[in-house]
């Protein structure tokens, strides 16, 4: 596979791109219900997207700060909030999953945020605790998967 780059969506086709992976990751793989797969938060959150040179999207996430935010990571509005990080399974293995929970955190940093929280897929808690993220509270549902809460300060 070529190489990649990872850039913040700012254009509509680039938020298409964004939306079409998390289609094919969440929807279409892991049985995600559409209807609650995009959500109210897309519209404000900053959207990172992987390219291959090519122009072929290989992996998206989002980050939400703010108001959008609090809801998620009890209302310190010094926190963000990682989600919908989603890498297409011809892509995973090359490091994309890195470089953008990196770029993400990279958005926060510029807004002035303190830390990142996030809420992983049980199967992934090793993935984020290798990039410093450190789980706190119970396991709970979300979308019928098993999930816990994760935060890494920064």
């Amino acid at each position: 596979m070529s190489a990649y780059t990872v850039r913040v969506a700012e254009d509509p086709a680039d938020r298409e791109a964004c939306f079409a992976v998390r289609k094919e990751v969440f929807v279409a793989e892991q049985g995600v219900p559409q209807e609650i797969e995009y959500d109210s938060y897309d519209p404000g959150a900053v959207h990172v997207l992987a390219v291959r040179e090519d122009g072929t999207a290989l992996g998206t996430g989002r980050l939400l700060h703010g108001a959008a935010a609090a809801a998620k990571t009890g209302g310190d509005l010094t926190v963000g909030s990682l989600g919908r990080l989603a890498v297409t399974r011809r892509a995973r293995g090359l490091g994309v999953g890195v470089a953008l929970v990196r770029a993400i955190e990279d958005a926060a940093r510029a807004r002035g945020l303190a830390a990142v929280d996030l809420h992983a897929q049980t199967h992934a808690l090793g993935f984020y605790e290798r990039l410093g993220y450190e789980a706190y509270g119970p396991q709970y549902l979300e979308a019928g998967i098993a999930h816990r809460a994760m935060r890494r300060a920064l």
